[in-house]
């Protein structure tokens, strides 16, 4: 090979990994692209969203995910940080009644600069069999196609329900089906992926490229396989803490099309900012360098 011919070979090769990179998928997880969902501090947010907002910057942490309920109350504070609006969990009543609130909701979670908003949560009394699934699914492939017409992408975030077993499948089986793989994405929460006897890792790789967003969180050890939400509070660990294999969820998710990392702990036995300090104390060793 000639040296113009070498050199016209590793020009265009450099050109062609950022484009590699988003056709791999891989973003391993780093101080850039690790957050808080801010469920974890929705109890003493309200107080003092700037002083709440300011400790989680101080940390380390660089990203949020908000919660639509409190938005209005936060943002003020929140523009005033270095922390980064990625992902929004936006009311489940707003997504199932669609129309005109749902198109409101996409254009002012746009408009405040988010990349992400995410179905989170089925109440029980909407829940049901696979046929109930399905239409779970066409809720979402609905309202995929308004998020991405607006320039954002829809994710759906599990709990551990949609793992009970039902006539030799189960529901998320049934909604990652039935789901546009283009239009609706899983936020997976590995912590109910765990309550639910299954291994986050084998479910990155079932669905690779298809979780976009990846909720870190740990579990004590002894806790009984289930398939609601009803768990004790001691139950949730901060990440490194419990016997969830966030190790082995980190070296396959750089490779299976995860884009963000949010740190989540639903319950937490003092202050969730010394929770969120030891988890991502945890999680710096493990970042890519």
């Amino acid at each position: 090979m000639s040296y113009l011919s070498r050199r016209n070979f590793v020009v265009r090769s450099a050109a062609l990994l950022p484009a590699a990179k988003v056709l791999l998928g891989r973003d391993a997880l780093t101080a850039a692209n690790l957050g808080v969902q801010l469920y974890t501090v929705r109890n003493t947010i309200g107080a003092n969203p700037a002083a709440v907002l300011k400790a989680i910057q101080d940390i380390g942490y660089r990203e949020v995910e908000a919660t639509y309920g409190n938005l209005n109350e936060i943002w003020p504070a929140l523009k005033e940080t270095q922390l980064k609006p990625v992902s929004v969990h936006v009311d489940t009543a707003i997504f199932f009644e669609g129309g005109a609130k749902l198109d409101a909701a996409i254009a002012d979670v746009k408009q405040r600069g988010f990349q992400y908003i995410v179905l989170p949560y089925i109440p029980p009394n909407q829940r049901g069999g696979l046929d109930t699934f399905k239409k779970f699914a066409d809720i979402l492939n609905k309202a995929g196609e308004k998020a991405k017409a607006a320039g954002l992408t829809l994710c759906y975030h599990n709990h551990a329900f949609e793992f009970e077993p039902m006539q030799g499948t189960t529901g998320l089986e049934v909604m990652m089906k039935e789901t546009h793989k283009g239009l609706v994405f899983l936020e997976m929460d590995v912590f109910w992926v765990s309550v639910a006897g299954h291994d986050p890792v084998a479910l990155l790789k079932q669905y690779s490229n298809r979780v976009a967003l990846l909720h870190l969180k740990d579990k004590a050890s002894g806790t009984p396989v289930q398939y609601n939400e009803n768990v004790p509070k001691p139950t949730f660990k901060e990440v490194g803490n419990g016997t969830v294999d966030i190790p082995a969820i980190l070296a396959v998710a750089k490779h299976s099309g995860v884009k963000n990392y949010f740190v989540e702990q639903d319950q937490t036995p003092g202050d969730p900012i010394e929770s969120l300090r030891e988890s991502y104390k945890y999680l710096s060793s493990k970042m890519a360098s």
